[in-house]
C-alpha cells in the first residue's frame, strides 16, 4: 500500500510548512493535568489515566495507523473537581467532565468512538 502525502504548492504556505495526511479519523484530546490531579483512576484498579485506559480498551493499533488518536494535552483551563476534561474533534466546542472511576466503555461510547452495541458486547 503507498502512503498518500499530499503537498501543498509552496507558493500557498509559508517556507517550511507542509501538510501531511493521517490515517486518524477522530482525534481525543484528555486534560494531563486534571489527569495527575485525579491520580489515575481508571481502567482495571483503578491506577491508569484516562487516556492510557481508553488506548487499551479500544485496543488501538500504533498512532500512525489508528484512526482514532488519543493524546494528552496541557491545562484546557476547566480543572474540575475529582474529574478530567476530554474534547474530541467531532465538536471542539464540547468539553466533557469525566468523573473518576466511570467505566472506560461508557466512556468511549459518550465520546461517540464506539456504538452502544459494540459497548454491551465488549461489557459481557
Amino acid at each position: 500500500m503507498q502512503r498518500s502525502v499530499r503537498w501543498l504548492p509552496m507558493k500557498l504556505l509559508p517556507r517550511g510548512i507542509r501538510t501531511v495526511t493521517t490515517r486518524s479519523e477522530v482525534l481525543v484530546a484528555v486534560c494531563r493535568k486534571c489527569g495527575k490531579k485525579v491520580g489515575g483512576g481508571f481502567g482495571d484498579g483503578g491506577k491508569k489515566s484516562l487516556a492510557t485506559a481508553l488506548k487499551k480498551a479500544l485496543d488501538l493499533p500504533k498512532w500512525k495507523r489508528s484512526p482514532i488518536r488519543i493524546v494528552e494535552t496541557g491545562c484546557m483551563k476547566l480543572c474540575p473537581k475529582a474529574a478530567v476534561a476530554v474534547t474530541t474533534s467531532g465538536d471542539a466546542r464540547l468539553v466533557f467532565v469525566v468523573p473518576e472511576g466511570t467505566a472506560v466503555g461508557d466512556v468511549a461510547a459518550h465520546l461517540g468512538l464506539v456504538t452502544s452495541n459494540e459497548r454491551l458486547a465488549s461489557a459481557e
